[in-house]
């Protein structure tokens, strides 16, 4: 570590991570204005300072049977990190999410002397319960976005603090479809679909085709629809591109968004959404929705086998109760998902009491997420131990 300036080791592992990991960058700096930020993390974190040693994109892999293909790489990766951050003598290390990989790394910085938090409670209510083991020996403290999480961390004797969740704090309770609408100059009388396959190459390798199949059938259901298609890459655009030629939709009334998830959520009457935050999002928007969700079949397999709830949606277990439909693996046929999107469309009852079920999820979830999560490390730094000092 640079004398007499504090550096703080952190690491992202995808998008959500890195929105996370930039806010508590943002909030720790009007703490520590001199502070050091060194890790992963993406173009959020990078632009609040962080200097990123490895690209964040090598990390964003999904399911067992990708993470199998990509373990070489991954495993000398987090080994280089590990060298490159004891060499730089951080005084806290913050791993945002990216359980399987920051664990590891959390476990051999702790045993280190350095102190550990994880930001992001890895799904020990929903699947792989046993982890909570190795998370006690790995980190000191645990961050959690949903407040019933934190309850499991102390009855295991780890320390835990509930935050909220920053897309509650970002996201306006008003609603913004008119205004979003406006802005993108669609008509109000045209009825939008979301259509989010996922941000990771992988999710849209499993996804597209079947986005865009369930898509040319609602254009043949209805007059006018429109689908709105937010990607996060040039290297995931160009897999939904060629998804459309393979699919012969060049004709479909699409239109791909570079980025722009939440305005394409926004706009919508309804959206069909890849398991993950972006299903949060929706609901913070007061959207109906449409979950699905597609992945390597062997992986499919271990994780239905330790799941411990019958949903996998953020909105389904937030609510405890199936209040959006969820179409997974062989489930997720283009016929499913387009006739759950038309009824969701055009069901009255859902269309009214949805909102107020995700009103209330929402006023749960806004705490000013990035600022109690700084309140919540800032005690851990200058408890470094002689041995990392």
């Amino acid at each position: 570590m640079t004398e007499g300036r504090l550096t703080i080791g952190i690491v992202a592992g995808e998008a959500s991570g890195d929105l996370l990991g930039a806010h508590l960058i943002a909030a720790l700096r009007i703490h520590l204005p001199e502070a050091k930020f060194i890790g992963i993390g993406g173009t959020k974190m990078q632009t609040e300072g962080l200097t990123s040693l490895f690209p964040m994109e090598r990390l964003a892999v999904r399911g067992y049977a990708e993470v199998l293909r990509h373990y070489p790489g991954l495993v000398w990766m987090r080994h280089k990190l590990k060298l490159a951050l004891l060499e730089a003598r951080p005084q806290l290390f913050i791993g945002v999410d990216a359980p399987d990989f920051n664990l590891g790394l959390e476990a051999g910085l702790k045993r280190a002397g350095v102190p550990v938090v994880h930001y992001v409670s890895p799904s020990i209510w929903a699947w792989r319960g046993g982890r909570i083991d190795g998370i006690a020996r790995s980190v000191d403290h645990v961050l959690t976005l949903f407040p019933f999480e934190s309850e499991i961390y102390r009855k295991a004797g780890i320390a835990a603090t509930y935050v909220g969740h920053p897309l509650a704090d970002l996201i306006p309770e008003q609603d913004q479809t008119t205004a979003t609408r406006e802005r993108l100059k669609i008509a109000p009388e045209r009825k939008v679909f979301a259509l989010l396959p996922g941000s990771r190459q992988s999710e849209l390798r499993f996804m597209a085709d079947t986005f865009i199949a369930t898509a040319k059938l609602l254009a043949q259901k209805m007059e006018r629809p429109l689908f709105l298609v937010p990607l996060v890459s040039r290297e995931t655009r160009e897999i939904f591109e060629a998804a459309m030629y393979r699919a012969d939709a060049g004709e479909l009334p699409l239109t791909i968004l570079f980025g722009h998830a939440r305005d394409a959520l926004a706009a919508a009457d309804v959206a069909l959404v890849a398991s993950g935050t972006a299903t949060l999002e929706a609901a913070l928007l007061k959207k109906p929705m449409v979950i699905t969700y597609k992945m390597a079949g062997a992986s499919w397999l271990l994780m239905r086998r330790m799941a411990y709830q019958p949903y996998v949606g953020l909105p389904n277990i937030l609510a405890g109760e199936f209040v959006v439909p969820e179409l997974l693996q062989r489930d997720a046929t283009a016929e499913n998902l387009a006739q759950a999107l038309f009824n969701a469309l055009n069901d009255s009852v859902v269309r009214a009491r949805l909102p107020q079920r995700f009103a209330a999820i929402h006023r749960e979830l806004k705490c000013n997420t990035a600022e109690q999560a700084a309140r919540a490390v800032l005690p851990l730094l200058g408890r470094m131990s002689p041995q990392a000092a």
